[in-house]
């Protein structure tokens, strides 16, 4: 039965951020990915390019959020959907960690600010 404990989670670290990888093609899922990201207080996120649509579950703290030029601020319980081809940014202004579960496609890729593509281990 395919069910992932929280301590089996494999942990990336990037941007100075943790991702907690559960749900991919490497794990029997063929169609979607699941991960929960925590961003340390005072983290400035990178702005990237998303290739596929991501939906973005904050579950603690509190984010700022820019998608497309447009800012936001995202609160426990708020759910962001970054579609396909968007700018996304995500800014963790406070002191405290913000957590939250994000689900995308398999294949998915990001493009970064100097026209790099980065797919994500997490999502392989």
């Amino acid at each position: 039965m395919p069910i992932y404990r929280s301590e089996d989670a494999v942990q990336h670290r990037l941007h100075g951020t943790v991702f907690h990888a559960y749900a991919s093609p490497s794990t029997g899922s063929r169609e979607l990915c699941t991960w929960r990201v925590e961003i340390a207080g005072g983290t400035e996120g990178v702005p990237h390019r998303v290739g596929r649509d991501e939906v973005f579950i904050l579950a603690a703290g509190r984010l700022s959020v820019t998608l497309d030029g447009v800012a936001g601020r995202l609160e426990p319980g708020d759910v962001l959907v970054v579609p396909a081809g968007a700018e996304f940014r995500a800014d963790n202004e406070g002191e405290l960690p913000a957590e939250a579960w994000v689900t995308t496609s398999a294949g998915f890729e990001a493009t970064l600010p100097d026209g790099s593509t980065l797919t994500p281990p997490w999502v392989s």
